[in-house]
Formats: C-alpha cells, sequence, structure tokens
C-alpha cells in the first residue's frame, strides 16, 4: 500500500522559497510552507486529513514521476532496492532522454543491508581505442562531426551486471515494464517540456530524425502533459529483456550504434563494445562525528569535494552559523574550491593516471588548508576550468529490508549526442566531452592534464551517489543531476543535515549556491536577500546570480520514526514511499 506521496513542484526562489528561509534563520524556526514540505511525506490522504499510523520502510525518489511509480512497482512486484533501481534507470531512458538512456553510462553505490557493506559499480563510458586526442584541443566540434565525443556505452553493462549480481527479479521481468512505458506512452514532464522549447532543442528537432519523429511531432516541441510513445526504444527494450546485452555488445544493435556514431566523426568500433566492462571499485569512505560516509571514488572527482568538506570542518565549527548564512556559506565554498583545484590538478581516471586520494583527504593535509587558506573574510578564486555535463538524472531507492541503491546515469550534455540510431532508438551520449583540454590546465602549471583523451580512459565526472551510515545501518542517502553542480549540492545537502538535522524536504527547498570555475566567485539562486549579498560581498566574494539551477538533488533518510524521501522540485522530481 502507499502510504505517501511527494511530488515535488517547481520552486520560484524569488517570490517564495528565500523569503521563506530567511524567515527561518532562527535555529530550526521553519516556515509554514517548508513544515508542510516536510510532514506531507508522512501523511495519508485519509478522511478528514488525519495522520496516518502506518510507519514508511521503503521509499523511491527520482526525477520523474513515471520512473518513481515504476521503481515502486518493482519493489510491490517482490524486487528489492536493486532490481528497483534498474527499472527505473530503464525507464528514466525513456521518459527522461535529455539526461540518461542506454547511450549513456553511470556510477552505482550500493548498500547491502546483509553484508552491512557498500558496492561501487563504474560503468561510466570510456574512449574508444581509436581516439583522436588531438581533435578535443579544438572543441567544439563541428555538428557534422558531434560524434567525435562520443563514448563506449557503459549503461547497459551495468544495469544488466547490477541486476544479475543483486537482484531478486528475473532480468526479463525487471526490464519488459520499461518496454511497456515506450510502446503504450508517457507524458511529458514540465522539465523536459522545457528541454524541447529551448533554443538547441529546437535545433535539434530538424537535424537528428530519431528526436524529431518522437519529441517534435508535426515539427512542433511537445509540450508538458502531452502523451508520446517511442515504438522502437520499446522494441529494443523488449528484446533486451529476452536476450540479454549480447545484441547490444556483441551483436546488430551495437553494430547500427557503431554505424550511425561513424557518420558523425565518432571513433567507436564493434571492438570497442565488445571489450567493454564495467568496473567495480572501492567506495570513497570517509568517518565524520560518528558517521560512515561511503561516496564515489575516482574517476568521480565529486567524491572527492565531499571528502575535502567533510574533513575540513567539524560539526562544532559550522553549528554556531546558520545554513542561510554568508559566512556558512562562504567557509563551504572556500573548501570547495580547493576540492576543484584538486580535482584539475590530480584526478583521471585510475586505472590510467595514478595519484593518492587518501592522501589528498588526509586530515593533516586538510587542516593545514584551513589554517593557511581558509578564512571568514578572504576569499580565494579558482583559475578558469570549464567543466559542464548536464544531461544526468539520480535515482535513489530503499527496501524494506535496509537495502539502498543510489544510482547517478547520464549521457553528458542534454541528449547527448544528439543523434539517434534509427532502428534501435537509442540516443548516443557525448561523453567524452568532460576530457579537459590542456589550456585549461595551464594556469595550474601543469604540462599535461590527468584527465586528458586516452584509448580506454574514462572521462572525470562530478556525479556523486553518496551513503551514510551509522552502527551498520544506512541513516541517510542522496545523489544529485546537474553537471559539476552534482557535488557542490550534494556536499551543501549532506553538510546541512548532519549538522543541523534538515529533513528531506527540507533540504530539497533550501536555497542553494554555485562554486563557479571561471567569472563571479560565487552565484545565488534567484531572489537571494540584499543582506546575504552584502555579506558575502565584505567576505571578498563576487556574487552573481544563476541563471538556473539546473542540477536536481534525490534524498533519502532513516530515522527510527521510518523512512522519509524527497526529490528535487527543480526538476520536477517524484517521492515516494510505503
Amino acid at each position: 500500500m502507499l502510504a505517501s506521496r511527494i511530488v515535488a513542484h517547481r520552486i520560484r526562489f524569488a517570490s517564495r522559497v528565500w523569503p521563506a528561509f530567511v524567515g527561518a534563520l532562527a535555529p530550526r524556526a521553519a516556515s509554514p510552507a517548508l513544515g508542510a514540505l516536510a510532514t506531507l511525506g508522512l501523511l495519508l490522504a485519509a478522511p478528514g486529513g488525519h495522520a496516518a499510523p502506518q510507519v514508511a520502510r521503503a521509499a523511491v525518489a527520482t526525477e520523474n514521476a513515471v520512473a518513481s511509480r515504476e521503481a515502486m512497482s518493482e519493489l510491490d512486484a517482490g524486487g528489492n532496492a536493486f532490481d528497483a533501481v534498474v527499472r527505473a534507470a530503464l525507464v528514466s531512458g525513456i521518459v527522461s532522454p535529455s539526461s540518461s538512456g542506454l547511450g549513456g553510462g553511470g556510477f552505482a553505490l550500493l548498500w547491502r543491508a546483509e553484508t552491512h557493506e557498500p558496492y561501487v559499480l563504474d560503468f561510466r563510458e570510456c574512449a574508444p581505442a581509436a581516439v583522436d586526442a588531438a581533435a578535443f584541443e579544438k572543441r567544439p566540434f563541428a555538428p557534422a562531426e558531434r560524434a567525435r565525443a562520443t563514448g563506449v556505452p557503459g549503461e547497459l553493462a551495468g544495469l544488466f551486471q547490477l541486476q544479475h549480481d543483486f537482484g531478486k527479479r528475473a532480468w526479463r521481468d525487471v526490464v519488459l515494464p520499461a518496454a511497456r512505458v515506450a510502446e503504450t506512452g508517457f507524458p511529458v514532464s514540465p522539465h523536459l517540456g522545457k528541454v524541447l522549447t529551448s533554443a538547441w532543442a529546437m535545433g535539434v528537432g530538424a537535424t537528428d530524425p530519431g528526436i524529431s519523429r518522437v519529441f517534435f511531432p508535426g515539427g512542433k516541441a511537445a509540450k508538458a502533459g502531452a502523451l508520446l510513445k517511442n515504438p522502437a526504444l520499446g522494441r529494443t527494450l523488449r528484446r533486451l529483456a529476452n536476450e540479454g546485452k549480447t545484441p547490444y555488445y556483441e551483436g546488430d544493435i551495437g553494430r547500427e550504434l557503431v554505424a550511425t556514431a561513424n557518420e558523425k566523426g565518432g571513433a567507436l568500433t564493434a571492438a570497442d563494445l565488445a571489450h567493454y566492462q564495467p568496473v567495480r571499485r572501492t567506495a570513497l569512505h570517509v568517518t565524520w562525528e560518528g558517521y560512515d560516509v561511503y561516496t564515489m571514488p575516482p574517476p568521480s572527482a565529486g567524491g572527492l569535494l565531499v571528502a575535502e568538506t567533510l574533513g575540513t570542518f567539524s560539526k562544532t565549527e559550522l553549528a554556531r552559523y546558520t545554513p542561510g548564512s554568508g559566512v556558512y556559506q562562504h567557509l563551504l565554498a572556500e573548501s570547495m574550491r580547493g576540492a576543484l583545484s584538486d580535482r584539475l590538478r590530480f584526478v583521471g581516471d585510475p586505472d590510467f593516471q595514478k595519484f593518492d586520494v587518501a592522501a589528498l583527504i588526509e586530515p593533516a593535509r586538510l587542516a593545514r588548508r584551513k589554517a593557511q587558506l581558509i578564512s571568514s573574510e578572504r576569499t580565494h578564486t579558482l583559475p578558469r576550468f570549464d567543466d559542464d555535463e548536464h544531461g544526468t538524472h539520480h535515482l535513489l531507492v530503499i527496501d524494506q529490508a535496509g537495502n539502498v541503491a543510489s544510482l547517478t546515469t547520464t549521457v553528458n550534455n542534454a541528449f547527448g549526442a544528439k543523434i539517434t540510431a534509427p532502428t534501435s532508438g537509442i540516443v548516443l551520449n557525448d561523453e567524452l566531452d568532460d576530457f579537459t583540454r590542456q589550456k585549461d590546465v595551464v594556469p595550474f602549471g601543469l604540462s599535461e592534464s590527468p584527465n586528458r583523451p586516452r584509448p580506454g580512459a574514462r572521462p572525470v565526472s562530478s556525479m556523486t551517489p553518496t551513503v551514510v551510515v551509522k552502527d551498520g545501518k544506512v541513516v541517510f542517502a542522496l545523489g544529485g543531476s546537474g553537471g559539476q553542480l552534482i557535488a557542490t549540492n550534494v556536499a551543501q545537502l549532506l553538510m546541512t543535515h548532519l549538522v543541523f538535522g534538515l529533513s528531506p524536504s527540507e533540504l530539497v527547498a533550501l536555497p542553494r549556491f554555485q562554486v563557479p570555475t571561471s567569472g563571479p566567485t560565487l552565484r545565488l539562486e534567484a531572489g537571494a536577500p540584499r543582506a546575504l549579498i552584502d555579506d558575502l560581498t565584505w567576505r571578498g566574494e563576487v556574487v552573481a546570480e544563476m541563471p538556473e539551477n539546473p542540477s536536481a538533488v534525490q534524498v533519502i533518510a532513516v530515522t527510527e520514526a521510518g523512512v522519509s524521501a524527497a526529490a528535487d522540485p527543480r526538476k520536477h522530481g517524484s517521492a515516494l514511499s510505503k
């Protein structure tokens, strides 16, 4: 039985959230709006509006209501968290194709309740064997060559391995419901509807027949609420349900992907697909104030930023402030700038680039940095460092046994390479655009980037699936989407929860800041109070307004009162619990 449902709506920061948040700066004095959000997930639609006595023990949070519904249906059918997150990820590739899909890849961080241990799987895209590294210094690529940025897709291989190793149900039974969604139809979400009306998307509608056919019926962008079908992708999923991953990595589906990429300058080959393997990695583990925090290791740099932010401050140091104060935001931002600098200097695919992550997060090093560089009254700037990766989707599931799946999936920029394989309906990624140009590391005194294109290498990512454990049980889990904003937003929400105890609904409703890698030193969401801007300016921050926050964070918390979940309203996310 469904015990709660939260379908969050977009927050209008200028008129609602900032004023509500500022009014709540007295310690833990939440506004009526935030109070309603905080309790919504614990109420049933019962006669008279009375709270139900039932306690939620399982929950789902994704960026799309259909994906969340399908994940919950998987739990109801007897699947566990790992079955549910695979089903939701496959559905996300249908209903949120600008963010994810079978042509992409991702990271998963699982918590296995039976063994009390984390499991990390890296199924990120990698460079083809014939990658032309020199060409990446001349980006952006011409439209006719945009598949140069297409990496070897890992999505299907990763989901297949996760489900077979840890799922309870048959692969076929987990995948077929996704095929049904594609074949019978799905509503255009408000987020996808907005993406389809952007300037670049209108151009894509005219240049890629696959995207145009599904998402631009009659030559016009589909509007939010419209019912769409993707029969080609439905047929592909139905076949993969019955035949497994073989047609993709060794058969005709893969051969079509190769041919499609090659037509647009790509270097992908059948051998690249046949040789692709997901990689099991060891979670990046940080102990903090009695908690065990497990997050994503390289080639993610997001986990490094989370670990460095935790390692820089104690709870006592931060608890003296309030989450919305200038000094609190400034101190977190300074720590994040240090982590972003470390990303550029050191982080690459660990199978190609040797560096000591433990040394980067060593307490003595972070203490020296804090003592020498971090001040409540001074700001340090970063050299220019461009890092765009926007087409991502984070999914969270916890089942009644306490298993947790935190999974981020991506095609990189919106709709990836904006190229669809005509028969399979699979949209290709442009993940290799995450490799760093040589000119961007020159300001750091580097002769070559640790994150440079090499055959088989996986580009550095900001994806940050994270799980927090206390006394052997998960108490908090989160992850996000939105490129470089992923790590900084995840770190903000994580720190705010651990220090101030805010609930998932309160966390996703709060305004956030961005730490740019060029231009201003700090960006605030629209509607920030003048007093906050003045305070940050006094501390040396060069403050600007975010044009928009494309990052969405999903959150699950576990307490003695049960499980609560929240999905980010910035992308109209959906959280369900039972």
